[in-house]
């Protein structure tokens, strides 16, 4: 008779999510240091981890993930180090060494049957040698920024991304996209055309199950427009928590794509003469338990200060639209002839429009940016959001005069120069991070035709920030 020679902790969905939703009622009421002492007590005395994986990502919003013996981790979290000059958009070789630590915040217990038995992950903030905060790590810039507006002003920033992506046929079809000789559909369908048991349902069932066991809490999961395409939505919340699911919902995609023998991916346009994929970002602010984007008076229901932040956003889109639609591909997204979110206006019923106006009541009344493609940087984004709408020049309307509808960027030359000459971006962000981000986006266009033309090129998939890696990268 055959006895397992393992036993590493498998969770149930139904506990699963239980334990999750736990975790960030935890987080919202205990201090750092009580949750740091939970969580160790808890991982001395569950002997069934085999691996501690912490998470982080890099400029570009790729994310990284390195998995920790649990004796060692919680025997070094004074020291937890690694190589900087290996992460592109990280340190230069010779100021290589970064430390890690734990966000003790952000734990996820994860589906064994998807991620393997025995793991518990947690996000890390990237520091310096010295310990101070890394200039190139955003979520720890978000997370910084988004504390330090909580104890001055009382307020709490929430989002909730709406993040679209295909699924297509074979393993790895991004990194094998010349020699497949572009991507296979697996469906034909789109909203209302996926039969129960096929693939493209079958992917979505099991990627929703999955979130909703690590806590998402899922509102609808469906096909989207476009064949083979996928939407998965989730409620809101807090801003460096929704960036947090932003990646784990990219993550959870492409590995139960992978075990199905499929590639979920998230370039923003990866098939030309249907819909391209977006990231359509839900924004508000929070202040003592209300919702201080609404005002039942105000135009459209927003008050004073959600108008302050449109106006913002549509007066800096040119200088930030290379943050929002950071890839060469991103552009081909940017087209009016597929319900393109590239005029710089905003609407409560024009899809066209950078920024929409859902139908909303008190407790839902928010902004959407929609123009953000599935490939930014989450946590990029949103810190570029608050300073802008924080920071930022309104827009000034002109009355005498009609308006004048201007558009994003439809290439990513123009949006890199329009970055590159901005003063504004240099204060939000600071200017070390716009050089390095300016720079990682200059050498990308540079490997892809300047003139985007009707047919995707080989070099806009294979050099991609998500799927490119040192082989394909050398071989230019």
């Amino acid at each position: 008779m055959h006895t397992p020679l393992k036993d590493f902790l498998e969770i149930p969905y139904d506990k699963l999510e239980e334990m999750n939703l736990k975790a960030k009622e935890d987080a919202e009421k205990l201090s750092s240091q009580q949750l740091e002492k939970k969580y160790i007590d808890w991982l001395k005395k569950e002997k069934r981890i085999k691996a501690v994986t912490l998470l982080f990502s890099d400029i570009e919003g790729r994310l990284h993930m390195l998995d920790y013996d649990k004796k060692f981790l919680l025997d070094s979290l004074s020291n937890l180090t690694f190589d900087g000059s290996s992460i592109r958009g990280f340190t230069p070789q010779h100021e290589s060494d970064l430390r890690l630590e734990v966000d003790w915040s952000s734990i996820r217990w994860m589906p064994a049957d998807i991620f393997g038995p025995g793991k518990v992950i947690f996000f890390a903030t990237v520091l310096n040698r010295d310990r101070t905060p890394y200039i190139s790590d955003f979520r720890g810039r978000l997370k910084a920024y988004t504390a330090e507006l909580k104890k001055k002003e009382g307020i709490t920033a929430f989002a909730a991304p709406e993040i679209e992506g295909f699924v297509v046929d074979g393993e790895n079809a991004e990194q094998r996209y010349q020699e497949n000789g572009g991507f296979k559909l697996i469906s034909t369908g789109g909203y209302y055309h996926s039969l129960p048991m096929d693939r493209l349902r079958v992917f979505i069932d099991t990627a929703a199950e999955a979130q909703r066991a690590m806590g998402f809490k899922n509102e609808k999961d469906h096909p989207e427009v476009a064949p083979s395409q996928f939407e998965m939505n989730f409620s809101y919340a807090e801003v460096v928590r929704a960036a947090d699911n932003v990646q784990l919902y990219k993550l959870i995609s492409r590995q139960v794509a992978r075990n199905m023998g499929l590639t979920a991916t998230f370039l923003p346009k990866p098939f030309t003469g249907i819909n391209g994929s977006g990231m359509h970002t839900n924004f508000s602010l929070g202040k003592g338990g209300k919702n201080i984007f609404h005002d039942p008076k105000g135009e459209e229901g927003l008050s004073k200060i959600a108008w302050d932040f449109v106006l913002k956003l549509l007066n800096h889109a040119p200088e930030i639209c290379l943050i929002i639609n950071s890839s060469v591909n991103s552009y081909r997204r940017l087209d009016p002839h597929f319900e393109a979110p590239n005029q710089i206006k905003v609407s409560a019923i024009d899809r066209g429009s950078m920024i929409r106006i859902p139908v909303a009541n008190e407790k839902t009344a928010r902004i959407e940016l929609r123009s953000v493609a599935p490939d930014a940087n989450p946590y990029l984004v949103l810190f570029t959001m608050l300073k802008t709408g924080f920071n930022g020049k309104k827009l000034e309307k002109d009355e005498s005069k009609r308006d004048r509808v201007r558009f994003l960027s439809d290439n990513i030359y123009d949006a890199i120069a329009l970055c590159k000459a901005s003063k504004f971006v240099s204060d939000a962000i600071g200017e070390e991070s716009k050089e390095k981000f300016i720079k990682f986006k200059q050498a990308a266009a540079d490997r892809s035709p300047k003139a985007l033309g009707g047919l995707i090129k080989n070099s806009e998939v294979v050099y991609h920030h998500e799927v490119t890696n040192q082989l394909l990268w050398n071989n230019f």
